[in-house]
C-alpha cells in the first residue's frame, strides 16, 4: 500500500540529487512503496553527505566507520546538515516510523521515533534515549522489520530483541531483524552468541560452527535445574527450531526437559532430555553432530558384494542410488549398475531410488521439465526393477531461494506429480533438497517424504529452517567406509524410518533393439499422451489445429513397421522418430495450412490472392524443402541412404523436396530419422547457432537424457522457443518410450 510520506521521501531524493544522477542511480519511482531501490538510494545519499566518493548500495564497513569517526552518534547536536537529517527522516518513514515533516530538523517527533526504533530493536538498555548509534543507523537503512510481520512469532521476536540487546556492543554483532521469523541472519547471530558466551574475543568469534565452538558446547551440557544465559540460549534454539511449546526461559525445568526429549526423538538422537552436545549441534547447524552414525547412505559408486558387506558391517540398512546418469563421460557408476540391486537385496540391505539429472539452478525447473522427469523416472525405475509403490526422491541440488521455490520448484513438482498420475501412480514422490525446498514441496502436497541435504549448512534454504516434519533421510557428512576393494565413499544419512527403501525387485528390463509396437498397449498409450497434451494446453480438438490427438497418434502408429526398420537401421530409438512426428503434426494449424498454399502458389502460379512464399515447414512432420534437402544430402554423403543430391539454392529442387515431405507420409517419416542423424552430426550446412552445433556422439540406443534433449531441440532449431518445446517433447518421448520398452519385452 502506498504511503504518502514514503512518496515524499522518494521525491526528496529525486529533487535533491538530480533525479538520482548525483548518486549514480536512476530516478526513483515515486510510488510511495518502500523497497530496496529506495533504501539503496538513501544509503547512497547518506554516503554522499558524509563525503564518501565511492558510493555503494551497501551500508558496509566504510559507511559504518565514517559515522563513528565523524560524528560518534547522531542526534540534534551532531547531525551535520539539513539534508543529512532529511535522509534520516526519510529512512524512518520507510521503516514505518514518524520522521517529522522531512524538514531537516531532528525535532521531538524524530526523537520519539528513534526512541521507539531502539526499543523495537531491543536496544533500549544499550542505546537509551533518542540517540542513533552507528549500528542502529545501519539497521535503519535496510529492509529488516523490527515489529512482527506476516504472522511472526512473539516468542521469536523476544529472542531477536534479547540477542540484539545483549550482544550489540560486540564488534562483529549487528542489529538483526525483530520480525518474529527465523532466518539465516538469526541463525548466525545464535552462533555468535554461543561463541561470545564461551569467552571468545572479538575477531575470534566468527559465527562458524568450528572446532572451538564444538569443544566449548561439549562442556556446557544442561540438565534439569540448570539456569542462566546458557539455558536462555538453549531455549531460544529450541523455539527457533519450531518447538512451539517451549518458553523462552533462563530456567531448565521439567517442561523444557520434556520438550528436549521430544526434539531428540524427532531428529533421531539419543533420548536424554538434556541439552547435550548432539542436541546443541542439531539445534545450531543443519548437519548437527557429524560424528553420528546413521542407518542410511547414498552414493555414486556401485555397491559390489564386498562394498555391501562393508555397509552392512557399518550398520547401514538403506542405500540411495541413482536411476539415471545424464553424462557419458563422468561418474561412470552413478546410475544403478546391472546386478547391483540384487547384490543389495542379497546382503539384507534396502535401496531408495534418487532421480537427478542436472538441477543445479532454477532455470531447469518448470512444469514441463517436471513432466519429462516424472515420466523418465517411471521408465528408469521400471527398467531397473523397482516394484510399484517405491518412493523416488527427485533432487533439487542447489540453494533455491524462496521465490525460486515458488516460481520454479513447485511447478516442477506439480509436473512430476501429474506425470506419475498419468503413469498410473505406480510410484510415490519424495523430494531431495534443502530444508525450505522440502518443507514447501511437501506442504504443497507434491511429495510424501523428504531427503534433506543438510550437509550444505550454508544454503539459505537450510539456514534458519527446521528439519521438515516428514523427513526420511538427513544427509550429514561424507565418509569413506571400508578398505581396499571393499572401500566405498558415501554421504552418510540419518534415517527416520518414514521411508525404508525397497528390499526386493522385479527382473530388470533389457534395453535391446526396438521391436514392433504391441497394439495391446494402444488404449493406455492413447490415454497417456492425450492426458499429457491436455495438461500443456492441447485440447483433444482445437478449432485452430487441423489434426486431433487421436489422428496424430494413429498416423504415427500406421508407420510403425517403417519406424521400427529405421530404428534398427540407424541404431535410433523409435521414440525419437515418433515424438518429432507426432509433435509437429499436432501443431499443424490453419496458419501453417495457409502458408502451404502460398508455397504452392509460388512454385505453380495456381491460386492467387496471397503473397507467394518460396518454402515452408510442411507435411505431418513439418519439414521444409531446405531442411529436407540438407538432411537427405547428409544421409547420402554418409551412406545412410541412396538418392540424388539436390541443391537448396534451386527453386526446382526445393519444390521437389517440399512436395515429397508434404504428400508422402512414409517419406516424411524417413526424413525425420535423417534429420535426427544430421542433427547429431552437427547439422553441417544448416542454420546453426553462433559457432555451429557441436558434433554429438554417434546415434545410439543408450543416448542419455541430455543427448535425447539435444536431438529433439535441434529438430526445431536453436533459441528459447526450441529449448521450451524440447522440454515439453521430452515428456512425450518418455511416454512413447515406456510402451516401446514394454513392447520389447
Amino acid at each position: 500500500m502506498a504511503d504518502e510520506m514514503v512518496r515524499l521521501a522518494q521525491r526528496f531524493v529525486n529533487t535533491t540529487y538530480n533525479n538520482g544522477a548525483t548518486l549514480g542511480i536512476s530516478k526513483l519511482n515515486e510510488n510511495g512503496v518502500t523497497g530496496w531501490p529506495t533504501m539503496y538510494a538513501l544509503t547512497r545519499a547518506l554516503q554522499y553527505e558524509m563525503g564518501i566518493t565511492s558510493l555503494s548500495d551497501s551500508f558496509g564497513p566504510a559507511t559504518l566507520s565514517a559515522i563513528g569517526e565523524k560524528y560518534g552518534k547522531l542526534d540534534e547536536t551532531t547531525i551535520p546538515s539539513a539534508n543529512f537529517c532529511r535522509i534520516i527522516q526519510s529512512a524512518l518513514y520507510c521503516k514505518g516510523y514518524d520522521g517529522g515533516e522531512i524538514d531537516g530538523t531532528y525535532n521531538s517527533r524524530v526523537k520519539a521515533a528513534v526512541t521507539k526504533l531502539n526499543a523495537d530493536m531491543g536496544l533500549s538498555a544499550a542505546y537509551p534515549g533518542s540517540v542513533l548509534w552507528p549500528k542502529a543507523v545501519k539497521g535503519l537503512f535496510n529492509m529488516d522489520a523490527y515489529v512482527t510481520v506476516s504472522n511472526g512469532s512473539g516468542a521469536i521476536r523476544s529472542i531477536q530483541q534479547w540477542l540484539n540487546g545483549r550482544y550489540i556492543l560486540r564488534k562483529d554483532f549487528y542489529v538483526i531483524p525483530c520480525d518474529g521469523h527465523h532466518s539465516r541472519t538469526v541463525s548466525q547471530s545464535m552462533l555468535y552468541a554461543v561463541q561470545y558466551e564461551l569467552g571468545m574475543a572479538d575477531g575470534v568469534a566468527n559465527g562458524i560452527f568450528g572446532p572451538g565452538t564444538r569443544s566449548g558446547l561439549a562442556e556446557h551440557t544442561l540438565t534439569e535445574g540448570s539456569s542462566g544465559t546458557w539455558t536462555q540460549l538453549f531455549s531460544a534454539a529450541m523455539i527457533l527450531n519450531g518447538r512451539s511449546a517451549v518458553s523462552f526461559t533462563s530456567s531448565f525445568g521439567s517442561a523444557l526437559a520434556g520438550e528436549t526429549a521430544a526434539f531428540q526423538t524427532f531428529v533421531n538422537l539419543p533420548i536424554t532430555g538434556k541439552g547435550d552436545f548432539p542436541t546443541w549441534a542439531s539445534l545450531l547447524v543443519s548437519y548437527g553432530d557429524q560424528n553420528r552414525r546413521g542407518e542410511a547412505c547414498d552414493g555414486i559408486t556401485k555397491v559390489t558384494p564386498a562394498r555391501a558387506a562393508t555397509l552392512k558391517a557399518e550398520g547401514i540398512k538403506y542405500v540411495g542410488r541413482y536411476l539415471l546418469n545424464p553424462s557419458t563421460t563422468s561418474l561412470p557408476e552413478k546410475e544403478i549398475q546391472p546386478g547391483e540391486l540384487q547384490t543389495i537385496a542379497d546382503h539384507g540391505l534396502r535401496c531408495f531410488p534418487i532421480y537427478q539429472t542436472y538441477g543445479r539452478d532454477a532455470a531447469g525447473f518448470n512444469y514441463p521439465s517436471g513432466n519429462a522427469d516424472g515420466f523418465a523416472a517411471v521408465n528408469a525405475a521400471e527398467r531397473h526393477g523397482f516394484k510399484s509403490g517405491a518412493r523416488i526422491f527427485f533432487a533439487v541440488d542447489f540453494d533455491a531461494y524462496d521465490y525460486e521455490v515458488t516460481d520454479s520448484i513447485l511447478p516442477y513438482f506439480k509436473g512430476i506429480e501429474d506425470a506419475i498420475a498419468i503413469s498410473g501412480n505406480s510410484y510415490r514422490v519424495g523430494v531431495y533438497g534443502p530444508r525450505n525446498v522440502c518443507i514447501r514441496v511437501s506442504e504443497a502436497g507434491h511429495a510424501t517424504a523428504s531427503f534433506v541435504s543438510d550437509m550444505s549448512s550454508g544454503f539459505s534454504g537450510n539456514y534458519g529452517y527446521p528439519l521438515p516434519p516428514n523427513w526420511a533421510y538427513d544427509q550429514i557428512v561424507t565418509r569413506t567406509l571400508g578398505t581396499g576393494d571393499a572401500a566405498i565413499n558415501v554421504d552418510h544419512d540419518i534415517a527416520s524410518g518414514r521411508d525404508i527403501g525397497e528390499g526386493s525387485f522385479n527382473a530388470p528390463r533389457t534395453d535391446g533393439p526396438d521391436t514392433a509396437f504391441s497394439m495391446g498397449y494402444y488404449q493406455v498409450l492413447n490415454s497417456n499422451i492425450g492426458s499429457y497434451m491436455q495438461s500443456i494446453g492441447f485440447a483433444d480438438e482445437d478449432g485452430n489445429r487441423i489434426f486431433t490427438h487421436t489422428e496424430c497418434l494413429e498416423t504415427v502408429l500406421a508407420q510403425d513397421s517403417l519406424i521400427t526398420d529405421l530404428s534398427r537401421q540407424y541404431n535410433m530409438r523409435k521414440s525419437l522418430i515418433q515424438t518429432s512426428t507426432y509433435w509437429e503434426m499436432r501443431h499443424y494449424d490453419l496458419i501453417d495450412q495457409a502458408v502451404d498454399h502460398a508455397v504452392a502458389y509460388y512454385h505453380t502460379g495456381i491460386g492467387g490472392g496471397m503473397t507467394p512464399v518460396r518454402d515452408s515447414s510442411t507435411g505431418i512432420a513439418q519439414i521444409s524443402g531446405d531442411v529436407g534437402i540438407r538432411a537427405w544430402n547428409y544421409g547420402i554423403e554418409k551412406g545412410f541412404v541412396s538418392g540424388t543430391v539436390l541443391d537448396p539454392a534451386k527453386d526446382a529442387d526445393i519444390w521437389t523436396m517440399w512436395q515429397r515431405v508434404n504428400q508422402d507420409k512414409a517419406y516424411a517419416v524417413k526424413t525425420v530419422s535423417l534429420i535426427h542423424l544430421w542433427d547429431a552430426g552437427g547439422k553441417p550446412g544448416g542454420s546453426n547457432p553462433p559457432g555451429g552445433e557441436t558434433v554429438m556422439r554417434t546415434m545410439s540406443l543408450n543416448y542419455t537424457q541430455f543427448e535425447i534433449f539435444q536431438i529433439l531441440r535441434r529438430y526445431q532449431g536453436w533459441g528459447n522457443e526450441a529449448e521450451e518445446h524440447a522440454t515439453k517433447r521430452m515428456a512425450l518421448y518418455q511416454i512413447f518410450e515406456k510402451y516401446n520398452a514394454l513392447s520389447r519385452m
